[in-house]
């Protein structure tokens, strides 16, 4: 477990990939209930998710649901969270 703690590069893509499922289901879920004419999950939740390192699920989760595409705050938002995200994990892991 130390070596673990000791990359915190390492570290943090746990963490993105974590954070990624998380919005994945949730970006699932609230296509669900769109469908179903239920209440929605909050777009604010779904960008702090986002923002939290979950970018990546939830820019795969547009393409696979058809879910949010239409949006273009989502469209280029997620992208560029992820983008930053990983620019963040390549300066941890090379510095």
């Amino acid at each position: 477990m130390s070596a673990l703690l000791d990359r915190p590069a390492l570290l943090l893509a746990l963490w993105l990939l974590c954070m990624s499922a998380v919005l994945f289901a949730r970006m699932g879920e609230d296509k669900h209930r769109a469908r179903r004419g239920l209440r929605r999950v909050p777009e604010a939740q779904l960008f702090l998710l986002a923002a939290l390192g979950g970018a990546a699920g939830g820019w795969l989760a547009m393409y696979t649901f058809r879910h949010k595409t239409l949006h273009p705050v989502f469209v280029f938002g997620f992208p560029l969270l992820f983008l930053s995200q990983l620019a963040f994990c390549a300066y941890l892991y090379f510095r």
